[in-house]
């Protein structure tokens, strides 16, 4: 017999054909996060589960799943999943690290000149007809020329985007929370960086971006304290996890135009947004788009999948979380 797998979201067919060669798949295929009540009862009887950042899997879920071999996260994050737990139970956790940092660096630019050129301001704007016309001083932003980038987190992702700074003429600072060695893109030039204390980096920097793992320690590391250091003048940008800004205190800082503005990506109570923020024009907000390439998506679920089929078949998993 095929061993069991529960899916827990829609996967590329291409992708979702060969699972089901190896395996016999439970799919949850409605476009919501599966409901906790029916997690845990597909989940019995598995060997592998394949779940997104939407879904909590802790003690209960992996006791329900007592068969359960892998859980293979479709992320490169994994605070969805209780890992101690997992490992106290003899379970593999693995997430899908690489393949998304391109399109997630891309797309943190993307969020830097959103935000700075006041891009979606201007859009909805022109969309309610308030436009009247060009004018020397109509919604002046910030150029990126000459100005500090500072990056908190540099790792994959973080890096990508510090090799991107020069294209636009900006230096980099960074501050690295675990004191490693930036992974440079293979190819890339690394640029000069500047390594700070995170309290001079806030206070310093021009653009502050977030490329952080959520952990007790980077929950709301972003408060009312850190956005108080920064430029008034300054850009707060988050494409890492929603939690690690405290919303409420960036909604008051923005209202009250203690920075310049933020754009977000990721949010505390995904999918609902702080009602603070959804009134504001300085900040730009995406629903949870940084991995959303076709390319990206399915090189995601693809090793995800990868890391199904070789623990299954009695292989070491190709990702695994805490290695």
């Amino acid at each position: 017999m095929k061993p069991g797998v529960l899916l827990t979201r829609r996967i590329p067919p291409a992708v979702l054909r060969r699972l089901e060669e190896a395996c016999a798949v439970d799919r949850h295929d409605a476009d919501c996060a599966i409901p906790r009540h029916e997690l845990l009862a597909r989940v019995r009887g598995k060997q592998a589960l394949l779940c997104l950042l939407t879904d909590r899997v802790d003690a209960e879920v992996l006791d329900a799943g007592s068969d359960l071999k892998i859980v293979a996260n479709i992320a490169v994050g994994f605070d969805n999943v209780d890992v101690a737990a997992a490992r106290r139970r003899g379970l593999v956790v693995t997430n899908t690290p690489d393949v998304l940092t391109e399109a997630t660096a891309e797309f943190t630019w993307a969020l830097i000149l959103a935000a700075t050129r006041r891009v979606s301001e201007g859009e909805r704007l022109l969309r309610r007809g308030e436009w009247t016309g060009w004018a020397l001083d109509f919604m002046l932003g910030m150029e990126l020329r000459g100005k500090q980038l500072g990056i908190i987190g540099l790792g994959r992702i973080g890096a990508a985007v510090a090799t991107r700074a020069p294209a636009f003429g900006m230096r980099v600072a960074a501050c690295s929370l675990d004191g490693a060695e930036p992974p440079w893109p293979a190819g890339a030039v690394p640029p000069p960086v500047e390594m700070m204390a995170l309290q001079d980096l806030l206070s310093t920097s021009d653009v502050v971006t977030l490329h952080v793992p959520l952990t007790p320690s980077t929950r709301r590391l972003i408060d009312d304290r850190a956005l108080s250091r920064m430029r008034r003048s300054a850009f707060l940008v988050n494409t890492s996890r929603g939690p690690v800004v405290d919303e409420a205190a960036l909604a008051a800082a923005l209202r009250e135009r203690r920075i310049a503005g933020a754009a977000l990506d990721v949010y505390e109570h995904e999918p609902r947004v702080h009602q603070g923020l959804l009134g504001l024009e300085n900040v730009v907000l995406a629903p949870h788009l940084g991995s959303a390439t076709t390319e990206t998506r399915t090189a995601m679920a693809a090793l995800a999948v990868d890391n199904v089929l070789a623990v299954l078949s009695g292989r070491p998993p190709l990702t695994p979380v805490g290695a």
